[in-house]
């Protein structure tokens, strides 16, 4: 099972970050060590700057490749939200060298993911989510406002990466990342029901 990110897919968050728009879906991996087991995100020794992203996740139902723009809304049934979990210190240092991000992105833990839900119930077209810390809304994105879609997104990966059944995509996070903090309570909400918890230890 794989774990492919999509980076920098809403325009507001690149630029709340000071990096350039892409003109193609910035990619990266997390191992499936990352996937989070439970509901609390223990702060890892090494990083002093943890930030949370929420993301919508799709899962992929079929085995593809090279799969077509116009066939890829078959390759996914279901989806789900995700909170990508960053060390926002250690990634601003490996991007400075020109290095991967990997360490910043892909540690223990990094990926907590919600249950799934049929992608029937939704107009993924105009998908509203949000994620508050401590009871305070600190994320609010939508679907309509993501650079490349789910479809563009699976396509892109697929010309790289053969697509298994139980892969997971990170489809990008909205503006308004931060940090967290020790005993921080996060809740992620999928348009109007929350899907997801997580305690921040």
């Amino acid at each position: 099972m794989k774990i492919i990110c999509i980076g920098r897919n809403y325009r507001e968050h690149a630029e709340e970050l000071g990096n350039e728009i892409p003109e193609k879906p910035v990619i990266f991996m997390k191992p499936d060590t990352a996937l989070l087991k439970g509901r609390d995100f223990y702060l890892p020794e090494f990083s002093q700057d943890i930030h949370y992203e929420l993301e919508v996740v799709l899962k992929i139902s079929r085995n593809g490749k090279y799969i077509l723009k116009e066939n890829a809304s078959q390759y996914y049934h279901e989806i789900g939200l995700g909170i990508d979990f960053t060390a926002r210190d250690l990634q601003s240092e490996l991007k400075s060298k020109g290095l991967p991000w990997e360490l910043a992105k892909g540690f223990d833990g990094s990926a907590a993911v919600s249950s799934f839900y049929s992608k029937s119930e939704f107009n993924l077209e105009n998908l509203s989510f949000s994620l508050q810390k401590n009871k305070t809304v600190v994320q609010s994105g939508n679907t309509r406002d993501m650079m490349f879609s789910f479809d563009e997104i699976i396509s892109f990966v697929s010309q790289f990466f053969t697509l298994r059944t139980g892969d997971l995509i990170f489809t990008g996070t909205p503006k308004g990342v931060g940090k967290i903090a020790e005993n921080d309570l996060l809740e992620a909400w999928l348009e109007n029901k929350k899907i997801m918890d997580i305690t921040i230890c």
